[in-house]
């Protein structure tokens, strides 16, 4: 049984298991592929990180507001 795939876009806001220095454990998605770059909105610190590190360490998901 295959696990089901969650999927990321540009704008979600995505919950980390462990928390940036600065206190935060939300990241705003900025760029979505092989590898993600993610901004830390407790201090605006931006990242680039692998999918693979980004899906196993995902706490909770946020998507974007529609338009």
């Amino acid at each position: 049984m295959a696990a089901e795939r969650v999927i990321y876009e540009v704008g979600d806001i995505v919950r980390l298991k462990k928390p940036h220095p600065c206190g935060s454990s939300e990241w705003e998605i900025l760029r979505v592929g092989a590898d993600f770059r993610l901004k830390c909105l407790g201090c605006g610190h931006q990242v680039m990180v692998s999918r693979k590190l980004v899906e196993k360490n995902t706490k909770g998901l946020r998507h974007a507001e529609e338009k």
